[in-house]
């Protein structure tokens, strides 16, 4: 897809499109928000948008990323039958360690929507987080990751695990060095 182009919200299964920034995301975002606070109540300590969706300036695929904390983690479970209400599914073997994934869209073919379920308060939380207030914050940094996630959508048009693997050294590289700065003020 060419800069420029509008896009809505989703995308077919293992297809790799990149969007320019929509700010109507943020206001998507607000929607499921809600829908998410009333569903899963107090089971949720926290709700947050992350990915690049939530990053103004980002080119992404046009997927909203929302994070949902648990403590204690067992309580994931406990979400489950109240994200089946509004029309998530269960991602077994989604393939990223300590996270539990959900996803939606208009049918199975596509999503709008990729919840993850972490462990709230968590190192895992607070870097993803991170990662994303630093994309929005440092220009220099969201260039290279929106080339770095042009070169995976180039490199793997429909699979979608080759895309993310193609990214992960970028992201696990940054999440690293986040990591580093923030251990100082997380073990006081």
């Amino acid at each position: 897809m060419t800069p420029g182009t509008p896009i809505l919200l989703g995308l077919k299964n293992d297809v790799n499109l990149l969007a320019d920034y929509d700010p109507s995301w943020a206001d998507a975002y607000a929607e499921e928000k809600a829908r998410l606070d009333v569903a899963l109540g107090d089971i949720a300590k926290a709700i947050e948008h992350f990915g690049s969706t939530s990053v103004p300036g980002m080119r992404a695929k046009p997927i909203l990323d929302i994070i949902v904390g648990v403590s204690p983690f067992e309580d994931w479970e406990r979400c489950k039958p109240p994200l089946e209400s509004l029309g998530y599914d269960f991602v077994a073997n989604a393939g990223i360690s300590r996270h539990y994934i959900f996803g939606r869209g208009r049918d199975l073919s596509e999503r709008t929507h990729i919840l993850h379920i972490v462990d709230y308060g968590t190192e895992e939380w607070s870097l993803n987080l991170a990662f994303r207030d630093a994309l929005r914050t440092d220009a220099t940094l969201r260039e290279g990751y929106i080339a770095e996630k042009e070169r995976a959508a180039a490199a793997a048009p429909e699979d979608r695990a080759r895309y993310t693997a193609f990214k992960s050294s970028f992201i696990s590289g940054m999440k690293g060095r986040l990591a580093s700065i923030m251990r100082p003020f997380t073990h006081a």
